[in-house]
Formats: structure tokens, sequence, C-alpha cells
């Protein structure tokens, strides 16, 4: 018997696969069908094995892509589906990794490509990640956001932030980000899904206006010199109201040493860290 009938039998036998909320465990499966494809690609023997996995993974996508279909139709007529969801099927929010809630937000929200046009990083810029499904969740549940909130992410990159915030509570969000075609992607998935409460500003982030926000969210999108203007602005804007300022990744440390911040004394760099203006 071959690797690849072996791992079609124990999945086709898994009647689970098919429940809408074992997205993890599909995601896994697929990854299994994807590997073993590979290694079966040059098998000639094992054609028949081969449209049988090509069929069960055709399968289990169509499954996801239906949940995604009915995620957005909810997020268009002004649900919260996504969150709840989100929060069944999670895991801990450790770790700067990616797991299926990516894919679930990728399938969610289908962010047009930015294309090619993606300009060089300018010095003290970090390559940019988006932040992991699991830590936005995370820090939406933390949060706990209202009507009156708005969250401004500094280095916004594609948007998932904002876009999960108006997708998942009843704040505002606002992303700054500094290239031009990250913004243009962000402002159409918006734009496709409804988003009106999502906004976003090209900008960089030391000249951009920090008005009006009550939480601001850094995913170390720089540091040095940068990172220094930018923590210094929104001290500033600390001084006429209290404000949350939450980091991921390295940039934790430093913000942890803001004398006009209060939070963990020994924050974690692989989870979202909040701190809170004295």
């Amino acid at each position: 018997m071959t690797a690849l009938k072996g791992l079609l039998d124990t999945l086709e036998a898994d009647s689970a696969l098919l429940e809408p909320l074992r997205l993890r465990e599909r995601s896994q499966a697929l990854d299994r069908l994807e590997r073993a494809l590979d290694f079966a690609a040059y098998d000639l023997v094992a054609v028949a094995e081969q449209a049988r996995a090509q069929g069960l993974r055709a399968r289990l996508e169509a499954l996801d892509r239906a949940l995604y279909d009915e995620l957005r139709e909810d997020i268009r007529r002004g649900g919260t589906r996504l969150l709840q969801w989100a929060r069944q099927t999670g895991e801990a929010a450790t770790g700067e990794h990616y797991d299926h809630l990516d894919e679930l937000v990728s399938g969610v929200l289908r962010l047009p490509a930015p294309g090619d046009d993606v300009g060089a990083l300018g010095e003290e810029m970090v390559f940019y990640q988006p932040t992991p499904a699991r830590h936005a969740f995370d820090l939406l549940r933390r949060l706990s956001l209202g009507a009156d909130d708005l969250l401004i992410d500094l280095g916004a990159g594609l948007g998932h932030v904002p876009l999960l915030v108006a997708a998942c509570t009843g704040a505002h969000a606002h992303g700054i980000e500094i290239e031009p075609a990250y913004v243009a992607s962000a402002r159409a998935c918006a734009a496709e899904l409804g988003l009106d409460r999502a906004s976003f500003a090209c900008a960089d982030a030391r000249e951009a206006g920090l008005e009006d926000g009550s939480v601001y969210y850094l995913y170390t999108p720089f540091t040095g010199a940068i990172l220094r203007q930018v923590l210094d602005a929104l001290a500033q804007q600390a001084k006429g109201r209290t404000i949350r300022v939450c980091t991921l990744g390295p940039c934790t440390s430093v913000v942890a040493a803001e004398p006009w911040l209060d939070g963990d004394a020994l924050p974690r760099s692989d989870r979202i860290a909040v701190f809170v203006s004295r």
C-alpha cells in the first residue's frame, strides 16, 4: 500500500473533517495532502490515488470556501460571526508563526494583491508581515472595543488589524501606512465588505495625525529614531487623555521602558502587550 493511499484511507474515514468548525483539522489535512501529492507526482503506479487525493482536496477546499462566503455576507450585514467563530476555533495567542486562522482571515477578506509596485524600505523600517490572526483576535477580546473607540494601526500594511476591528466590533479603526500599494489594497477590501468604520491613510507615521485615537497598535513597523519620534508623539497625545498602546514583536521592550506607560513589567515579545498611559 502506498503512503498516499494510507493517508487517503485515514482522512476519508475522518468524518469530523466535514464539520464546519473543523477548519484547523481541514487545514492540517490539506497540508498533508499537498505534501503527499508532491511526493507521489512521479509515481506512475499511484495515478488512481492521485486522482482520489485531488478529489478529496477539492471537497475540503469547497467546505472552506462556503464558510468564507457565509462570513463575508455576515460582515456585509453588520454581523460579528467572524469573531465568534474565531474564538471557538482559536488557539493560544503566542509565537509569531501563522496557522489556520490566517487562512480563515485570508479567505474572508480576500485582499487584492498589491502587485509589483511596492517600493524599497527606508532605513529603520521593518519588512512587512501581517499580524498573525490569532494575535489580532486575542487583542480584540482583551480590549473590549466599543463604539467610542478608535484604534490607529501605525504601519498597517495591508490593513488586517483595522479591517478585523471594523468587522468584529463596533469600534472605528484607522490604518496609517507609507506604502501606497498596500493602502490601495486595504481600501478596496473595506469597500467590498462595506466596512465604513475602517479607513486608511497613505502617510509617514511621524507626520500623520494621531489625534482622537483611544488605542494605538504597532507590530514593530520601524525601529530606532523613527520609533522614538512616534513614541514621543504618542506621549503628547497621552497628556490630554488616557490612551492604550499595544505592541507585538521587538518594539515591545522599547515601549515597556516608556515612563508614561503602565503595563506588564516583563511583557512577552511573542504576544501582544497592552500598555495604558498614566
